[in-house]
Formats: C-alpha cells, sequence, structure tokens
C-alpha cells in the first residue's frame, strides 16, 4: 500500500473502463485523483464512491483551452501534479477504404490531439513539481496491423510516436519526468464489448471474438499504470509496453 502516496494524478476518460481501473487503484495506493471524461453523470458517481481522495471534474481533451483550465485548475488546488494519464480514447471499425472523414477526424482529435495536449500543458506543471510520470493509452492497434479500425490504428500510432519524442525531449533537458505508453490488447471495458458487438454483427474475424479467454481485465492494465506512476519505475522511459498475453509477440497466433 502507499505506492504512490501523496502523488496528485490526472486522468482522462476516467468515468468507465480502463480509466476508472486507474483511479480506483491509485487512490488505493494514496494518489489523489483528478478524474476527467466528458460523462458528467457517471464521472461524478464514480469520483464519489472512490471518496474524498478523487474529484471529476468535466474535461474534452480535443480542446486545448480545456487543458489549460484543467491544469491550472490542479495546480491551483493541489500545488502540484505527479501524474498525468492520458486515457480517453474511442472507437470505430473501418477499413482505408470505408472510413470516412468524421470518423477519422474524431480518432485523431481524441486519441492524437488529447494526448499532445495533454503532454504539452502537463510538463510545465511537472516541472514546478520537480518531475512527474505521464502514461499514454494507446493499443496493440499501433503494434499490429488491425485493417478493421484503421483510423483507430493511425491514432494510437500517433500516440505511440508522440511518447517517444516527449519522453526523449524530458530526459535530454533534464526535466525528471518520464513518458511511456501502454498497449493493451482486448479488455473487458464496455467500449471493447461495443465495438466486439459490432465485429461479430458483420462476422469480421478479430482476436475480440475468439472467446473470453482472449480478453484481458481492466485492472491489468491499472497495475501498470501504477507501476509506471510509482517511483519504483523511475528509469523506465521512452517505453511502448504490451499488456497482450503475448499475442504481439506471437507470428499468426491469438489465445482462443
Amino acid at each position: 500500500m502507499g505506492r504512490v502516496q501523496g502523488k496528485v494524478a490526472i486522468i482522462t476518460g476516467a468515468a468507465k473502463g480502463l480509466g476508472e481501473a486507474d483511479a480506483r487503484l491509485l487512490a488505493a495506493e494514496g494518489a489523489r485523483v483528478i478524474l476527467t471524461d466528458i460523462d458528467v453523470e457517471i464521472g461524478e458517481r464514480v469520483a464519489a464512491s472512490i471518496g474524498d481522495a478523487a474529484r471529476f471534474l468535466r474535461h474534452d481533451v480535443r480542446h486545448e483551452t480545456q487543458w489549460r483550465e484543467l491544469v491550472e485548475s490542479v495546480m491551483h488546488d493541489y500545488g502540484r501534479l505527479d501524474v498525468l494519464v492520458n486515457n480517453a480514447g474511442v472507437a470505430a471499425l473501418g477499413t482505408i477504404e470505408d472510413t470516412d472523414e468524421e470518423t477519422w477526424r474524431l480518432m485523431m482529435a481524441v486519441s492524437a490531439d488529447g494526448t499532445f495536449f495533454g503532454c504539452k500543458h502537463a510538463i510545465p506543471a511537472m516541472r514546478s513539481s520537480g518531475g512527474g510520470s505521464i502514461v499514454n493509452m494507446a493499443s496493440l492497434a499501433s503494434l499490429r496491423g488491425e485493417w478493421y479500425v484503421t483510423a483507430y490504428c493511425a491514432a494510437k500510432g500517433a500516440v505511440e510516436s508522440l511518447t517517444r519524442a516527449v519522453a526523449v525531449y524530458c530526459a535530454q533537458s533534464k526535466l525528471n519526468i518520464r513518458c511511456n505508453s501502454l498497449h493493451p490488447s482486448g479488455i473487458d471495458t464496455p467500449m471493447v464489448r461495443g465495438l466486439a458487438t459490432r465485429i461479430a454483427q458483420v462476422r469480421t474475424a478479430s482476436n475480440l471474438d475468439r472467446g473470453r479467454g482472449a480478453i484481458g481485465m481492466p485492472n491489468d492494465v491499472a497495475n501498470a499504470v501504477l507501476y509506471l506512476a510509482s517511483d519504483e519505475s523511475r528509469y523506465v522511459n521512452g517505453q511502448a509496453i504490451a499488456i497482450d498475453n503475448a499475442i504481439s509477440a506471437a507470428s499468426g497466433w491469438v489465445p482462443a
């Protein structure tokens, strides 16, 4: 217990799924957590259930102004920022030929733009706090060619590359700020369950519809977030960490 005691953490997309699991675990390990999401009703309910260590703020990651206001608010109220988990994300089916412009721009705005703005505004706050850790939620889709979610793949690929650029910048600038990306495969969250259902409806082959054995649980990812948020990972920087039961390491194999 207490692996992130006294740290202040912002977690985006925290009303449900991976973000909720991250917030609950970090709070249980001693952090003060600021949950953000566009789903106010569920977000406030989750924060209330966590208790005094949690606070919810409505926040749309696509807009830089809202990022600036969020970080300023956290610094005013808590005096520091130690951890940012850029978790907010959306997914949509679509091949390279049938993905429309609206879907493409939404995927890029939430994942790529949102992560860019988050890193940009967290770094000065973390610098003044003496350092910190940024955890960017990418996906197995940025490590493999998942053709049925083309725009999502591209957006998460941007997150992966941005992570390395941020990590090198912070290391070379001696900012004591680390930046790593996590790459989960199918995890049992509302977003993945909804996507898997649509895939099954169009009879598209993927590891998401191979049965529950292929699906991880939110805490499988939250435990990695906790490690990266803690001082235990002080020498881990600029890494893309797969959480996928060896799917990305295999050739032509997925768990049944």
